[in-house]
């Protein structure tokens, strides 16, 4: 299983879903980046993704994107594998 890391904050509603979403594939381990309590961390996602909003998801080294773009992954068929490697 590949690694999954995270960047989330406190009040996310659709990083729970992602979370949720995870767990139902199998996933056991998320490591979780809060960036409402490290701003520097919040930095580091914007300059990783391009993106200000969370949830952020990388599997491995794969940027997916927020929950809609790993909703859309899974509806695809290419979650699992993905995670899988």
């Amino acid at each position: 299983m590949q690694p999954v890391k995270m960047y989330t904050t406190a009040v996310c509603p659709f990083c729970q879903r992602a979370e949720m979403l995870l767990r139902q594939r199998g996933v056991t381990e998320i490591q979780k980046i809060r960036v409402d309590l490290d701003p520097a961390a919040r930095e580091e996602m914007m300059n990783a993704t391009g993106r200000r909003t969370v949830p952020q998801i990388y599997i491995g080294s794969t940027h997916v994107g927020g929950f809609d773009d790993l909703a859309a992954l899974d509806r695809a068929e290419g979650l699992v594998p993905l995670l899988q490697g």
